[in-house]
């Protein structure tokens, strides 16, 4: 019983001395790694740090020391700003990466939008409406914009009196007569003719018409004309 009891407790002390070994081993092992780390990590600083001397070498008369100082105290000063800017800065990455299926949604839109305004011929249309403008911008100058700056307002009352219901039936009823109209000479005419015409009542009353409109228009041209004269007289005096 007793050759028992010894040798169990030998077994459990040759466990107990294993468990040491192997943590011995264990232990050994991250101490060999950790000097090989050790190695490289000087090896590593070692190269960072000549790389760093070259390089800061070629800059080293740019450099003040105070004003580096000046920097990091900076830096620290502002250490709490900084912070928020990171903050914000995260912020509108989410807000990016929120929008980005929006944003392909909103540009695909726009694109559908363009292709069919091109079907259309809208660009085209503004292409020819900018050509237009070129030959207007080429073919006056600066003095008929500005004559017509100041006429414009009769001359939009005058499109707004032509393009009037009765004004147009009366040009439409007008086109249509000339249209219709077939008048030819084929003989002769004589003053004598020309007098016994002038007997017809409707003769008459077409050549009164007629010299009662040229004086109408005769009388608005010179309201017309007044503003031009009086400009022309006062640069004619200057």
């Amino acid at each position: 019983m007793e050759n028992k009891t010894i040798q169990q407790q030998l077994e459990s002390i040759q466990q107990q001395l294993n468990y040491i070994v192997s943590e011995i081993e264990a232990e050994r092992r991250r101490r060999r790694e950790l000097e090989e780390l050790k190695s490289d990590l000087n090896l590593i600083a070692r190269d960072v740090f000549q790389a760093a001397v070259e390089e800061l070498d070629g800059v080293a008369q740019h450099i003040d020391t105070g004003d580096v100082l000046h920097l990091l105290k900076k830096l620290l000063r502002n250490v709490r700003n900084l912070s928020k800017l990171m903050d914000q800065l995260e912020s509108l990455m989410s807000f990016v990466e929120d929008a980005g299926p929006l944003t392909k949604e909103v540009v695909l839109e726009l694109m559908q939008t363009l292709d069919e305004l091109d079907r259309k011929g809208y660009f085209d249309f503004m292409a020819e409406a900018l050509k237009i403008i070129d030959t207007i911008v080429t073919s006056f100058t600066v003095e008929d914009v500005r004559l017509l700056r100041e006429n414009i307002a009769h001359i939009l009352i005058t499109v707004k009196n032509l393009t009037q219901p009765e004004m147009l039936a009366t040009v439409n009823n007008a086109l249509s007569f000339f249209k219709e109209m077939d008048i030819e000479i084929e003989e002769e005419v004589s003053y004598w003719k020309i007098f016994k015409a002038l007997r017809d009542p409707e003769m008459r009353r077409g050549i009164a018409f007629m010299i009662q409109f040229l004086k109408n228009m005769a009388s608005k041209n010179g309201e017309l004309l007044k503003p031009l004269q009086s400009r022309t007289e006062t640069k004619q005096e200057d």
